[in-house]
């Protein structure tokens, strides 16, 4: 099926290029046609990463000269800013979601800002009371850290432990002792989300996090702060949320326009 569409492809390629021979074309020419089909058939990545591979095996397997397609003509990922959440939905879904499990879980990723993959594999021992913070393990890149444990999240955590009393992992599935998998964890917060109405924004758990980010530093809390409670290796991930707060920014309106003050 898959070299039947590269041979579909090429027959397009073939058409638009009709005055050339196969063995003509060239890199400029295979470059030169992706731009063509992303400008005037607003044809989106995956489209034009299709086009890229079925020229490769075209030159590689049915020209006698091989001709691979660089991966600079491949384009990349287009990069979108992340969904976040106001501190208002944020508040409305944790108590409208019925489910105490779905919403400790809403409630711990707002509050410390992990990700999925560490809220998996925590367990109650990472919870200091002390010292109020999280220890988050072996996260991405296999780096310890702590973060942040709001004293709200507490009373819904022990509400959750009552009823649930996990074994092993705070966050177990079905199974006892064994750790919620990524897609149970996403059902749980598109079942939140969909109680409290907001199905049609698509939020996830990374909505959250960036929620939780974004509302640290539009309270003033310094990027490289953000970076540590993040896990962020480098800065310029963080950077994002600079990004974020200036389209908050763009979007307010000065106390000095609300007002008629005549000319």
């Amino acid at each position: 099926m898959t070299i039947r569409n590269y041979m579909a492809e090429m027959r397009y390629i073939f058409a638009y290029f009709n005055h050339l021979n196969p063995e003509q074309l060239t890199q400029d020419h295979i470059a030169s046609y992706i731009n063509y089909i992303k400008k005037e058939h607003g044809v989106g990545r995956d489209k034009c990463r299709m086009t890229a591979q079925s020229c490769s095996f075209f030159f590689k397997h049915i020209l006698p000269s091989p001709y691979v397609v660089p991966h600079a003509l491949y384009p990349r990922k287009e990069f979108r800013l992340p969904e976040i959440l106001t501190q208002e939905q944020i508040s409305h879904v944790i108590q409208s979601t019925t489910n105490i499990k779905h919403k400790a879980i809403i409630a711990l990723f707002y509050g410390t800002g992990i990700r999925l993959s560490e809220l998996r594999f925590l367990e109650m021992k990472h919870i200091s009371r002390t010292d109020m913070q999280l220890k988050v393990v072996a996260g991405k890149g296999s780096r310890d850290r702590f973060t942040i444990l709001p004293a709200a999240v507490l009373p819904l955590l022990e509400a959750y432990y009552r009823v649930h009393k996990p074994k092993v992992f705070l966050f177990e599935g079905q199974t006892s002792g064994k750790a919620m998998n990524d897609r149970s964890i996403q059902h749980a917060i598109r079942m939140a989300m969909n109680q409290a109405g907001f199905e049609q924004y698509g939020f996830s758990a990374h909505s959250i996090r960036h929620s939780f980010a974004t509302h640290l530093l539009d309270a003033g809390t310094d990027i490289h702060t953000i970076k540590q409670l993040l896990g962020h290796s480098k800065i310029e991930t963080t950077m994002i949320y600079l990004h974020l707060t200036k389209q908050r920014r763009d979007k307010l309106v000065s106390p000095l326009d609300l007002l008629s003050i005549g000319n």
